[in-house]
């Protein structure tokens, strides 16, 4: 159930250049479904900017009610939020969207798990989940430079996990697609999110594979009102438009036309 509530920041840290790590505490942790969901905050009390900012969960403590963010300071947004402090409470929505499905993937099977840049977060919580259930995780992440990278020690204590940046300065030069190659396909899932030329890459590269791709589209509203995140469709499903908002942000590969 969606659910407006008062969260108290538990803790805030900048993890890499830009990256901020916030720990939020509140009722509405126990609402949460799926590893993908997002949270609609708003940063400001004053109604400036007027807009919520829309942040995924990257992690999950129901025992303590606390969730954490992972965010990139980058706009006025972004930046008023990395002024927060220990004690200060959010407004915060949610939990919003549709997850990943954790039961697509069996016990004793493999899933692969690529993400870019700020589209990383999501995947952490949902390799918790997978491990917890016996499924073996691949942690593909691409960032455009190593002073972006976050969260790379976490993953490795999860499964193998693979790091690529743009230009070089750690892991594997390139792209998340370069590292793929050396993997190959054996596995029996694929869960990624990220940028959409990324998306479009991964599905292609496993063109025939499960899949279950999370979108990052700008976002007005948050619940589906107000149509500003919608997107077209293919022919394997019989909506011809989606909201990433509210029917997604994540989606069977194919479904959405990228």
């Amino acid at each position: 159930m969606i659910i407006q509530d008062r969260m108290k920041v538990i803790r805030q840290q900048k993890i890499a250049h830009n990256i901020f790590e916030m720990k939020l505490s509140g009722k509405l942790v126990g609402e949460i479904t799926s590893p993908g969901q997002f949270v609609h905050i708003r940063v400001s009390d004053s109604f400036e900017p007027l807009l919520r900012r829309p942040i995924s969960i990257a992690s999950i403590n129901r025992e303590e009610n606390e969730l954490t963010i992972i965010y990139r300071a980058e706009g006025r947004g972004t930046q008023l939020l990395s002024m927060k402090k220990e004690g200060d409470e959010l407004d915060v929505l949610g939990p919003l969207g549709n997850g990943f499905p954790v039961d697509a993937t069996a016990a004793g099977e493999t899933a692969i798990l690529i993400g870019g840049g700020i589209g990383v977060p999501p995947l952490y919580e949902l390799s918790k989940q997978l491990t917890a259930n016996g499924v073996t995780c691949i942690h593909v992440l691409g960032f455009q430079t190593a002073e972006v990278v976050f969260y790379e020690e976490e993953f490795k204590q999860l499964g193998d996990t693979y790091i690529a940046t743009v230009d070089g300065s750690k892991g594997t030069p390139g792209f998340v697609t370069n590292v793929m190659e050396t993997i190959g396909d054996g596995f029996a899932t694929f869960y990624s999110c990220g940028p959409m030329p990324m998306l479009n890459a991964v599905q292609t590269a496993y063109a025939g594979k499960k899949g279950f791709l999370s979108f990052e589209e700008r976002m007005g509203c948050g619940i589906g009102a107000c149509f500003a995140c919608v997107c077209k469709t293919t022919n394997k499903t019989d909506k011809e438009y989606i909201k990433v908002c509210s029917d997604g942000p994540v989606f069977p590969a194919g479904v959405v036309s990228i």
